[in-house]
């Protein structure tokens, strides 16, 4: 698991009380992890590929600010980016290629944020048989078949203002969203979906995480807003949001800001992990039962795991 500050960011291997640090070398935009690689997106478009060999720095070329980062295959090395405008871009060894089928996609314009600014793809996910989903803040959540060579968007049954997209390691049919109004889950690769609020206390979500053997076992965050004292607070289902029950043994019951996008996650061992503030809490227990495993120099803005 990577662990991102504003600045650095560190590995988490085997002991989580004292993280490596990787990467020191400008301002984190993205991370994401793969199986023997990480990737850290900076300030500026440059990507570095982290492994136990030591890391190097691949010149994207991209001039937006980085949201996301999406590894599709390690060897050789190819992994989307999603952008504020917002667009994808493919980048391999070969290169940086800017993905028109996406840019070509008839709803951008209805896409557009409550501050007049770009929209952006705010977060991406992918199945084992290469769906790929990326979620427009703000304009619900777009799909591709085919690792990313086409796209349209999905069924606009759930709320368009979507903070982070999940998929299940078990279940490729399955997608999950948080947004604005609480948790979206669809069983069909977003041709339908079901609101799933029931046991939240109000809906403005962030954050959403799926355990990578029970499709059911979801977390996701809600606040009652996205700024000021928003009373952000972890809550977690084991019947894929039919029920929600709220997070309070071992970590805190409610967080000043927001639990955000990419501040929980379940590592493939099935261990849950979860920010509050510069402090990272983890759970063996499915997200029952949490204990604070390493507190950071600085608050911490993400952190990323196995896909």
């Amino acid at each position: 698991m990577l662990v991102a500050t504003r600045d650095t960011v560190y590995a988490l291997n085997g002991d989580p009380t004292s993280p490596r640090n990787v990467l020191a070398d400008g301002e984190v935009q993205a991370i994401a992890e793969g199986r023997s690689i990480g990737l850290a997106a900076l300030e500026g478009g440059d990507v570095a590929v982290l492994s136990q060999n030591g890391g190097r720095t691949l010149a994207t070329g991209i001039e937006e600010p980085i949201e996301c980062l999406l590894i599709m295959d390690e060897d050789p090395l190819h992994f989307l980016v999603g952008v504020e405008a917002p667009h994808v871009y493919a980048v391999t060894e070969d290169g940086t290629r800017r993905l028109d089928s996406f840019d070509a996609l008839e709803c951008r314009g209805d896409w557009y944020t409550p501050w007049g600014g770009p929209a952006a793809v705010r977060s991406m996910a992918r199945t084992g048989d290469g769906w790929v989903y990326a979620d427009i803040h703000v304009g619900s959540i777009m799909r591709s078949p085919d690792r990313g060579r086409s796209w349209d968007p999905v069924t606009p049954d759930l709320h368009q203002d979507v903070h982070q997209v999940a998929t299940s390691p078990r279940e490729d049919n399955r997608v999950y969203a948080n947004t604005a109004h609480a948790v979206f889950v669809s069983g069909d690769r977003g041709a339908s979906w079901q609101h799933r609020s029931h046991g939240f206390p109000y809906y403005y979500g962030r954050a959403i995480a799926v355990h990578p053997e029970e499709p059911d076992c979801l977390l996701a965050s809600v606040s009652t807003g996205p700024h000021g004292d928003a009373q952000g607070q972890l809550y977690r289902t084991d019947n894929a949001g039919r029920d929600w029950s709220h997070v309070t043994d071992g970590f805190p019951d409610t967080t000043a800001g927001n639990i955000d996008t990419f501040h929980i996650g379940f590592t493939p061992d099935g261990r849950a992990w979860s920010v509050a503030d510069d402090t990272l809490y983890g759970s063996r227990d499915r997200g029952r039962t949490w204990a604070p495993q390493w507190k950071a120099p600085s608050n911490i803005r993400m952190i990323a795991v196995q896909q």
